[in-house]
């Protein structure tokens, strides 16, 4: 486990649940530099930090796996580390998202693995959300996406800016989703409390025909975690926060009585509940179908993990691949390339010094 820091913490903890419950795994050893954060993870849970990924190696724990959790800026010297023991030592990594900072620290990555027959899984866990997964068989064509990731300012990862911090988790869904190369890439974006782009609106264009707009803040009042898409015939809202699907179908048939599930949730203010008071104001409107697929509860950081020990154990590609974490890397790094043309056609260049 290298980096015990604000998300590391928690991949220590579930990977500590996972052995107490006889998962067949193992936690063994971590990497934290910072004096105080080693010192509690060593306390808590009676293993040895290092300072560096040097002494890790240096102490030949006999590992088979490996978790990167540390800034972004330092994923691709701790991941090529520990990648190169893998061909002797055979570590296969788990590096949370971005997969890297750059293409060309995410190619060299990925090169690595390659050469070495390694596993590399980056950490896109939005992926592994219960609601998701329960989207995901029931695909059709998705042509709109509209996607809103809104979060109460942190201290933390401010060495990314928002788009890498926060809306690179949609940008992978999406991409995923949408299954098309992009075709064009529209963006805006400002620092309000850090240095680096704070709040992001960003439309993107697929070769298919298929569009997306995305807004992800760090500084809202509020904490937001939804996408919602329309296909043909079909319109489905996701909740990551809530695990929770809201599937509205065309089905052309005679007006439909919203389920009780839907009523309780509406009347609650759960889900989309606005537009469920709409719809129920309305009589349901004739032809509309409302149904909420199953959903199995569960921790995506958990699930991630199990996901990613499965692939270790069978040798068989990870459900994220290093290739989609480049993917969507890409995507971001257009963006902010998109978000720096604005601003300078703007004439907003002011925003972006450090302290304004």
């Amino acid at each position: 486990m290298a980096g015990a820091g604000a998300f590391g913490r928690n991949h220590l903890r579930v990977y500590r649940e996972l052995e107490a419950a006889g998962a067949g795994v193992a936690l063994v050893a971590a990497v934290e530099p910072d004096a105080a954060r080693a010192a509690e993870a060593a306390a808590k849970y009676a293993i040895p930090v290092f300072a560096t990924v040097d002494e890790l190696l240096a102490a030949d724990l006999k590992l088979d796996a490996a978790t990167v959790a540390v800034p972004t800026v330092h994923h691709a010297a701790v991941a090529a580390q520990l990648l190169d023991a893998g061909l002797e030592a055979g570590l296969d990594l788990l590096v949370e998202k971005p997969l890297a900072a750059t293409l060309a620290e995410a190619d060299d990555l990925m090169s690595r693995a390659e050469r070495g027959g390694r596993i590399l899984q980056p950490g896109h866990l939005e992926r592994f959300n219960p609601a998701v997964l329960a989207v995901e068989p029931q695909l059709r064509r998705p042509m709109f996406f509209e996607s809103h990731r809104l979060s109460i300012f942190t201290p933390r990862a401010l060495d990314v800016d928002v788009v890498l911090d926060l809306m690179i988790h949609d940008l992978d869904i999406v991409l995923t989703f949408a299954a098309s190369p992009v075709r064009e890439v529209r963006a805006v974006g400002l620092p309000i409390l850090s240095p680096k782009v704070d709040i992001s609106n960003v439309r993107v264009e697929f070769e298919s025909g298929c569009v997306a707009n995305f807004t992800a803040s760090r500084v809202s009042t509020e904490r937001v975690r939804k996408l919602r898409f329309f296909e043909p015939r079909q319109y489905v809202s996701i909740d990551y926060a809530r695990q929770d699907v809201l599937v509205i179908g065309v089905n052309g048939g005679s007006a439909a009585a919203l389920p009780p599930e839907i009523q309780a949730a509406m009347a609650a203010g759960k889900g989309d509940a606005a537009l469920l008071a709409k719809l129920a104001a309305g009589g349901a409107a004739p032809g509309l179908s409302f149904s909420k697929p199953p959903v199995t509860a569960g921790e995506p950081l958990r699930l991630e993990i199990v996901s990613f020990l499965e692939a270790v154990r069978t040798r068989r590609a990870p459900k994220v691949t290093a290739q989609q974490g480049r993917n969507a890397l890409a995507l971001a790094l257009e963006i902010q390339v998109a978000m720096a043309a604005h601003a300078k056609r703007a004439g907003l260049e002011d925003f972006f010094k450090p302290g304004v």
